[in-house]
């Protein structure tokens, strides 16, 4: 199996706010006017559809992390992050 690609992903997420039972309406419209959280999610870019992607953080040759599906509508921007260079292994042996 080909590696899949590795993205970054931008994205806001849904939110609720408030306690179970009654909430302050002042309280609640001056939270709703604020933007929901923007979250930033890394990993492997197994799936792709008009819908959502779909994310692995790790990726075995039979196992695989939780996958994180994120709806394309939420979706700001996603960027693949490029591979490390073949002639920059020699500099990863200085790094560990």
């Amino acid at each position: 199996m080909k590696d899949p690609k590795i993205v970054k992903v931008s994205w806001y997420d849904a939110e609720e706010i408030g306690e179970v039972g009654w909430n302050n309406l002042a309280d609640q419209k001056k939270a709703a006017k604020k933007p929901p959280p923007l979250m930033r999610s890394v990993g492997f870019l197994i799936y792709e559809g008009n819908l959502h992607v779909s994310l692995l953080s790790t990726l075995g040759d039979k196992e695989a992390s939780t996958l994180e599906k994120i709806p394309q509508g939420m979706i700001v921007e996603m960027v693949e992050l490029s591979p490390l260079r073949a002639d920059s292994e020699a500099d990863d042996e200085e790094r560990v």
